[in-house]
């Protein structure tokens, strides 16, 4: 080849490396703004509360803020559905939760399909229920209660928060699991179900763990069984509901983060790193434990493969009791 030919071919070589190099530099580093994470409840509760610890510690991994912005509605669907419809760019996520495994079976129409819409992070934490009974109730355990459930069919009432809640749907299995006959109540929320406890209205309710322990601690109510697979090491003397005869009875909640379908697979790892960076961290897990969530990171298949596994059995749980669909 001519000195010529070999200047020529040098620069057509360097040309198209420069060429090939000019899209990625003009491309902006992930994430190039605040980042908003849309969560699907009100603020206060313990989805708030681990979407804004998780945040704080994301944002200082991620060089940019975390947003919250709280959109409570029915099933989350205002809040999946605005991260559904978001720009795929990993700046809008959502806070995910075992609702939107529930509402994929309980709505007759979705404006998004959870499972194609959305891209799986990963999970944040995992929380448990309990089974409570007022201060004064006659049941000191559960088998207690089942017995006498069996022996008055139809008879025992118990009481959770609003139909097609978790609550209201693990006190469905737990009918289910047991073979027992029971009403369950439905109530607008937590206080209500508490008071309808101490009023003796019902006899037992279902509930979120964590934020029902100062009422234990005071007094008011009693923990019969925890609904997790081990029991909870703030009422470690507490058995779970398997360990007194419920087989195949393990209800948890759990929160995730997820991002729009289409996010660029280098986002979504960038993202589940930051996640896993900040769930690490020792003062996270101990601001979740103090609410009763077990910090708990994962990859965007075993969230995927979680999202599958509980849509499919909550749809069992909603058919079994004739739960009509909204």
């Amino acid at each position: 080849m001519s000195r010529r030919g070999a200047i020529t071919r040098r620069g057509l070589l360097l040309a198209g490396v420069a060429t090939a190099a000019g899209p990625l530099r003009s491309q902006p580093a992930y994430p190039s703004r605040a980042i908003t994470l849309i969560v699907p409840f009100a603020p206060g509760g313990i989805a708030d509360f681990t979407a804004r610890s998780v945040a704080q510690a994301m944002s200082e991994s991620l060089g940019q803020a975390i947003v919250i912005d709280n959109r409570p509605s029915a099933g989350s669907i205002v809040a999946s559905q605005a991260v559904a419809q978001a720009a795929p760019d990993g700046h809008t996520l959502l806070l995910m939760s075992n609702a939107n495994a529930v509402s994929a079976s309980l709505f007759k129409k979705l404006p998004y399909d959870v499972t194609r819409d959305l891209a799986p992070i990963s999970t944040l934490g995992f929380f448990e229920l309990a089974i409570f009974v007022a201060r004064e109730s006659r049941f000191k355990n559960l088998r207690e209660l089942v017995a006498h459930a069996k022996a008055q069919p139809g008879k025992l009432n118990l009481a959770t928060i609003a139909a097609g809640s978790t609550q209201h749907l693990a006190a469905e299995l737990f009918k289910s699991r047991t073979g027992i006959e029971a009403l369950v109540v439905p109530y607008k929320g937590s206080p209500a179900v508490a008071a309808a406890l101490r009023a003796g209205e019902v006899d037992a309710a279902f509930e979120i763990l964590g934020p029902t322990l100062p009422q234990i601690a005071g007094g008011a109510l009693r923990a019969l069984a925890v609904t997790g697979e081990r029991r909870n090491a703030a009422l470690p003397d507490v058995p779970t509901a398997t360990e007194q005869g419920v087989a195949d009875y393990v209800v948890e909640s759990w929160n995730a983060l997820a991002a729009p379908a289409g996010t660029p697979a280098v986002v979504l790892e960038r993202l589940n790193r930051a996640i896993n960076e900040a769930l690490a961290r020792p003062e996270v897990g101990k601001r979740l434990g103090e609410l009763g969530v077990r910090a708990q990171a994962g990859t965007p298949a075993q969230l995927q493969s979680l999202l599958a596994s509980e849509i499919k059995r909550w749809a069992s749980v909603i058919a079994g009791a004739r739960i009509e669909l909204q």
